[in-house]
């Protein structure tokens, strides 16, 4: 399973590579813009500021990368600001930058005393949600967050959690798109295991997007493989699992 990572300069590039590796995908570490259009999976990693990430995005070709990967239905997964920066717009020190819209809120600073947010916590699971069944707790390193359920489409699935009593949003489910504002590749067994869900999914796109039939392809777009993927993950833990 081919993913590419997308390295324009921002992101924990070599510890998300690492852990893809671990999680059974084949990553490849580029910025450049047909593979990483043409790959199985992408990968949008993010540290630091919203504008300064979508500046370096932008350099790289990287928006038109991911505008058309969404629109032909093929994987992206974004992490930390690579999540952030999927959103319409962010606010840092009360400046206003666009993002890539693919959400149509806005990234805004978390009203809370103890800033940043760092450390592990739970994401509040979703009977609705592909990747996320089970209660787990994964590693957060952030002080901006998008807040309200408006901030996401309606029909995404927003995953949540908590800091200091104010809920925000931790994760998001559009599509082919799934984005973390926590790291996946730093949250140990975890983050590990929805790596590996996200792998899996991605796998299950390619097949999809393989069909000759356009008809084929949509129905097959349209399934929910969402119970024969939880059963898959509760065999990995109880040792039934090929992993």
């Amino acid at each position: 399973m081919r993913v590419v990572v997308f390295d324009y300069g921002s992101g924990n590039i070599h510890s998300a590579m690492r852990a893809l590796a671990v999680a059974g995908a084949d990553p490849v570490l580029t910025s450049d813009t047909i593979a990483a259009v043409e790959a199985d999976g992408l990968v949008v990693p993010g540290v630091g500021a919203f504008a300064a990430c979508m500046d370096q995005l932008r350099a790289h070709g990287g928006v038109e990368v991911i505008r058309t990967r969404v629109e032909a239905s093929r994987p992206v997964l974004g992490i930390c600001v690579g999540h952030q920066i999927l959103f319409s717009h962010g606010v840092e020190h009360g400046i206003e930058a666009d993002g890539i819209g693919i959400y149509p809120g806005t990234v805004r600073k978390l009203p809370t005393e103890r800033l940043p947010h760092m450390g592990w916590n739970e994401v509040i699971p979703d009977e609705r949600s592909t990747f996320f069944h089970d209660t787990n707790r994964y590693y957060f390193v952030h002080s901006y967050a998008a807040l309200t359920p408006e901030d996401i489409p309606g029909d995404a699935v927003g995953l949540w959690s908590e800091h200091e009593g104010v809920r925000f949003i931790a994760a998001v489910e559009y599509g082919p798109v799934l984005s973390t504002q926590f790291h996946p590749e730093k949250s140990g067994k975890a983050g590990i295991e929805l790596l590996r869900s996200w792998v899996e999914f991605a796998g299950w796109r390619r097949s999809c997007l393989r069909q000759d039939d356009n008809e084929e392809r949509r129905s097959c777009l349209r399934q929910d493989d969402t119970a024969d993927r939880r059963d898959d993950r509760a065999d990995r833990r109880d040792g039934r699992g090929d992993r």
